[in-house]
């Protein structure tokens, strides 16, 4: 059977050393040995996500989390500004219009990042703005949102920035505190390198004192009552077990490899990437604020995009990510998330290459490996 390689922002693949921790036999949630792994786990989430708060283990995608961020810090009718310029940005505002909030939609083209003027103004117009729910990485789109700078339009105002980090914490750096971050979410089957399952939140100081006066029906995603339990190395619920088997060791390996690398690792993987598809000719689909856990790429129109993006998987082994709603066909995301290398990157570009020839497209076998190997061999040992 030929070899498969997952080189999709989501789920991404995961570590042997992973592999193994998931495996374990499982044990009772309620124990001293379980409550030992939690609280270590604990520390490393506040690490990775830059914070003095807690960060939540919740047992659901990272929808649950985004979904638990407007329930416990917005009440009905409340105005909040969603920047909408892809498929999760559309979630936010499917997620406040679910639970009756008021949103005043910013809509921005898909491939580009929200502009921090517009946003500014979209406040000054609607000075009863209580929150502004954002993207740091837009997956569907590969762009990446000036998080940091709209993080000082919101930090002395009474408005809370929530900020969806599914396919940015872990990538590069998301300093939670120090952006004035109120809310940030994450997913376990990004950069985390585990299977999907977990999702995990943190609220800063005032996004608590606001949850404390919210009126919203929640049951399984009261947050209050999570950080109760989850203090205590424990959880309101039953948790995900072996998941959190595997976080423990995925953690370890994160903190081994050094923060600064795994970012500076991310980030050269998607510089790479990105010389290898345009020296192939390739249009970018957020040329200028692209995010560093995947690149989006047009498919020449040439090309059926489907039948290329099924024909690199069924018959090479490599899947990418496709488009969604009107990028559907139309270009292929290549991921560098989580356990992603060098020589994933050099697999990604020479698959790329492949297809296109298979398809007719004229395309110069090498050229865009070549492009992509001069980026990374920054990385190579002395």
């Amino acid at each position: 059977m030929i070899k498969q390689f997952l080189l999709a922002p989501g789920p991404t693949p995961v570590p042997a050393r992973v592999r193994a921790a998931l495996a374990r036999p499982v044990i009772h949630h309620r124990t001293p040995q379980f409550g030992e792994i939690f609280g270590r786990v604990r520390e490393g989430l506040k690490e990775l996500f830059g914070t003095s708060n807690d960060v939540l283990m919740l047992s659901s995608s990272g929808t649950g989390a985004m979904e638990s961020a407007v329930v416990n810090c917005f009440s009905p009718g409340e105005k909040v500004l969603v920047v909408n310029g892809g498929k999760f940005g559309e979630r936010w505002v499917k997620l406040a219009e679910m639970y009756s909030l008021d949103p005043v939609v910013l809509t921005v083209e898909w491939g580009q990042a929200v502009r921090v003027a517009d946003v500014e103004a979209a406040l000054k117009d609607n000075p009863d703005i209580r929150g502004v729910l954002i993207q740091a990485s837009e997956t569907s789109t590969t762009a990446s949102h000036p998080v940091q700078e709209i993080g000082r339009l919101t930090r002395d105002k009474d408005i809370l920035l929530v900020v969806d980090g599914i396919t940015a914490v872990g990538v590069y750096e998301v300093p939670m505190d120090d952006w004035g971050i109120d809310v940030l979410v994450t997913g376990s089957q990004k950069a985390m390198m585990l299977p999907p399952g977990l999702a995990f939140i943190s609220l800063s100081d005032r996004a608590w004192s606001r949850s404390e006066s919210v009126c919203q029906p929640r049951y399984y995603f009261d947050l209050a009552r999570e950080r109760a339990g989850q203090a205590k190395n424990s959880t309101a619920y039953t948790p995900a077990i072996s998941l959190i088997f595997g976080l423990d060791e995925a953690l370890a390996m994160m903190q081994e490899e050094g923060w600064s690398e795994l970012y500076a690792r991310h980030d050269r993987c998607a510089r790479a990437t990105r010389a290898g598809c345009t020296a192939l000719g390739l249009r970018l689909l957020a040329p200028d604020t692209p995010s560093s856990a995947a690149t989006g790429v047009f498919v020449p129109d040439s090309i059926d995009g489907k039948k290329l993006h099924g024909y690199l998987r069924d018959k090479m082994g490599v899947a990418f990510a496709g488009g969604q709603d009107q990028l559907k066909g139309k270009i292929l995301r290549l991921a560098h998330i989580g356990y992603i290398d060098v020589f994933d990157t050099v697999t990604a570009i020479a698959a790329l290459e492949m297809g296109l020839h298979h398809f007719s497209h004229p395309v110069q076998l090498g050229r865009g490996v070549g492009a992509a190997q001069e980026v990374l061999m920054s990385a190579l040992p002395d």
